[in-house]
């Protein structure tokens, strides 16, 4: 059911402008290249999987997940090896 002057679909046509909007910044700021082979952070080996799975990732799985949570406000204790 369209509202006022809008035609039918036009708040869903909307919608999904603003999803594809969001999916274009989050890909444009995702690490691209070649991955590196030890972690930046912890110098750990990056496992071959992460590498093939996040092109261009900078950190192994355990320091990205510190940052993560850091960044969202989780928790800040970091898992040792």
């Amino acid at each position: 059911m369209a509202s006022g002057w809008a035609p039918d679909g036009a708040v869903q046509d909307q919608i999904d402008d603003s999803i594809s909007d969001a999916v274009r910044l989050a890909r444009s700021r995702l690490p691209a290249g070649p991955s590196e082979i030890h972690c930046q952070d912890c110098g750990h080996e990056i496992p071959l999987a992460r590498r093939e799975a996040m092109p261009g990732a900078r950190t192994c799985i355990v320091c990205q997940g510190f940052h993560d949570s850091h960044r969202t406000g989780g928790s800040s204790v970091r898992s040792t090896r």
